[in-house]
């Protein structure tokens, strides 16, 4: 009993102290904009924030950041309906169905994994400019409406589910698309959740790709506009944590909501618990 109690203190004390870990970078980021310039050279500064919250004021003066959130909202939204449809289909089509080639189809898609973003930039904005795509909506949304990942965890849900859930369906009469929207889609939910969280966060934080792609503050995302607190003349440290700050908060917020099924999905993708 006595070395079960010290264990659960120190495992509960870990957790603690990694919670704080990952917590101590936010938490400089708000000591930061609620600083004043020289204040934050200072490790008084760093560590306690002399609460000048007209940095905030200042920081959201600085940009159009309604319009910012705007499009970022749509792209990102967009952008997430379009991997979920993609992920769906392709990886019940990867982890149901069976046609020639399935295996060696689906490891030709996983070989896009190997290939870097950064590697594909210059032909894809010759793409882009060819087709007359840059400073828009789609080229932020259609280039990334497909996620391998996504594809991979659908299959691999689809493919720990018994067969003879979609065999009863068939006999009963139901096509591909009924099959997959009444069977398939309640039983890979979790998996769906993850990609959710996944696609809207990573795209809320694009920053390359728009840097590369927009020019024009009407369809440009936050990041853009956080990043206009660095230029030639130096670094605006207090307006930037300010915006790192007010523009974190929706996904941080978004996630706070969703952790459990996040959770819950992350262990069911393991084989913790069932869907």
């Amino acid at each position: 009993m006595g070395s079960s109690r010290v264990a659960t203190v120190l495992s509960r004390t870990l957790a603690v102290l990694v919670g704080l870990l990952f917590l101590l970078p936010f938490y400089l980021v708000v000591a930061t904009s609620l600083n004043s310039a020289s204040a934050t050279a200072s490790l008084s500064g760093i560590l306690l924030p002399h609460w000048h919250w007209g940095n905030y004021a200042r920081a959201w003066d600085a940009e159009p950041w309604t319009r910012y959130f705007l499009n970022t909202v749509l792209v990102a939204s967009l952008t997430t309906v379009l991997v979920l449809a993609t992920s769906l289909l392709a990886g019940f089509a990867f982890g149901v169905m069976r046609f020639k080639g399935r295996n060696q189809l689906f490891l030709l898609v996983l070989s896009v994994l190997m290939v870097p973003t950064t590697v594909l930039l210059i032909p894809d904005y010759i793409i882009a400019t060819d087709i007359n795509w840059l400073d828009t909506y789609w080229i932020q949304i259609i280039p990334f409406g497909a996620s391998v990942f996504g594809v991979f965890l659908v299959r691999q849900f689809f493919l720990s589910l018994p067969t003879e859930l979609f065999d009863a369906a068939e006999l009963d009469g139901a096509g591909r698309l009924r099959m997959l929207w009444y069977v398939g889609m309640p039983m890979v939910r979790p998996a769906l959740l993850i990609i959710v969280l996944n696609t809207f966060m990573a795209s809320w934080n694009s920053f390359l790709w728009p840097l590369i792609m927009t020019t024009s503050p009407s369809v440009q995302p936050i990041e853009i506009g956080v990043s206009s607190f660095a230029g030639a003349d130096g670094t605006d440290f207090t307006g930037m944590c300010a915006a790192v700050t007010f523009t974190t908060m929706p996904v941080l917020v978004l996630f706070l909501v969703l952790q459990r099924h996040f959770i819950t999905g992350a262990m069911a993708a393991t084989g913790g618990v069932r869907g």
